[in-house]
């Protein structure tokens, strides 16, 4: 459990900061491409306010501040007019080198399929207006090297980005058992405190049922002994449980795996409970093909016995109860349905909570503490498995999955 826990904490941590961290990246790659396509934009709308061409005498005259006397020298832009039939009746290309005549009829055909407005192509941002009836105009700026910075800054925020992400995932790595440790020391006491209660309940616990037994032999029996007898009956098979609860909680459980015929293993447990399902008068009806399963025979065949239990104790004999097993992709489902009354959709979602009841008064008169189906949960998360409760229209069904499926 302390493993998972932390390695959840490493997940939610690395997921947030990285999110953040994208997050950030977009920001600041958006708002500078914004910037410049704010610069750009303005800088075709000085030229096209100027009829084609950018002012001399730096920004005193110019409605941008950031226009200096060099601006008309460093610019490289060239102006197209024609008519709206795609007549080029003038081509100004004195302020740009890559650009010749043979060129003109290509962009001529990008203006004209464009329409009037900005837009983007080869390098060169354009802005295409009317300047008459019949006249109209098409600016190509020159901005390969404003696109190169948009596409250099973008690529080192994103370098820049992984690079902190991976440093932080370093650091919560080494940082994380510090964060978890008040969690796990509350966790090892809290465990440690099961064990110790449950062994020291034994002795007891053993001296009660001894004690019962020579009363019983010295007296004869009587109800009040044979409640007491009860009582104490339930009271070891809590310390029991408690005590197995506590050992597969422990990172170290060691589990033996090995191949068995799981479906067997299901008949098994329905012949063996058969006679229970009798006296309760419920019919149990097992869907168990032969399947080879790799896992703990033996700690499986209890998870099984505890669906089988909790089926017998709790099930309505209006229906039959239903346990079937299936292969998967590479394991095993196991499904338990029966019928149940007083349930709700929340209480099938919290059933596998420890000493969690739904019907508290008839689990009383069952003898059930609630701790069963917390067992079979740890032990299917053992084997890299999941367990899950739904409740549709009087119907419980509770699935186990083991292995990856």
């Amino acid at each position: 459990m302390i493993k998972k826990l932390k390695n959840k904490f490493i997940r939610i941590t690395m997921a947030s900061i990285s999110m953040v961290m994208i997050v950030l990246c977009l920001i600041v790659n958006i708002a500078n491409f914004i910037s410049v396509n704010s610069d750009l934009k303005k800088t075709l709308d000085m030229i096209y306010d100027n009829q084609g061409m950018i002012p001399e005498g730096g920004h005193n005259n110019a409605p941008d501040r950031r226009i200096t006397p060099e601006t008309p020298y460093t610019t490289r832009y060239f102006v197209l007019r024609y008519s709206p039939d795609g007549n080029l009746s003038e081509a100004s290309l004195d302020n740009i080198a890559a650009v010749t005549e043979s060129d003109t009829d290509k962009y001529l055909d990008i203006a004209m399929k464009h329409g009037t407005g900005y837009g983007y192509t080869n390098g060169y941002k354009y802005y295409v207006s009317r300047t008459g009836e019949n006249r109209l105009m098409a600016i190509f700026l020159d901005c390969h090297d404003e696109i190169h910075t948009v596409i250099t800054i973008a690529v080192f925020s994103l370098a820049a980005v992984v690079i902190c992400v991976f440093l932080v995932y370093i650091l919560v790595m080494l940082m994380s058992s510090r964060a978890i440790d008040p969690v796990v020391k509350s966790y090892t006491r809290q465990k440690q405190f099961i064990t110790d209660a449950s062994h020291e309940l034994k002795t007891p616990i053993t001296v009660i049922n001894t004690n019962l037994k020579l009363i019983e032999m010295e007296s004869g029996a009587s109800k009040w002994i044979d409640k007491t007898k009860s009582q104490t009956a339930r009271l070891t098979e809590l310390v029991n449980s408690l005590v197995t609860l506590s050992r597969m909680d422990e990172e170290d459980s060691r589990l033996t795996f090995d191949d068995f015929n799981i479906g067997a293993a299901l008949n098994d447990m329905a012949a063996d409970f058969g006679e229970a399902a009798t006296a309760a008068r419920l019919e149990l009806c097992t869907v168990a093909p032969d399947i080879i399963y790799r896992g703990d025979e033996k700690a499986i065949r209890q998870m099984i016995s505890i669906l089988f239990d909790n089926a017998i104790k709790y099930a309505d004999n209006i229906e039959p109860v239903i346990f079937s097993a299936s292969s998967c992709h590479k394991g095993v489902i196991l499904k338990c349905s029966n019928a149940c009354h007083n349930m709700t959709e929340e209480d099938a979602g919290k059933l596998f909570d420890r000493f969690y009841r739904p019907d508290k008064s008839r689990s009383l008169s069952t003898g059930g503490f609630g701790i069963g189906l917390s067992i079979a949960r740890s032990i299917a998360e053992k084997h890299n498995g999941s367990t899950s409760a739904t409740y549709n229209s009087g119907l419980l069904t509770i699935t186990i999955k083991l292995g990856k499926c």
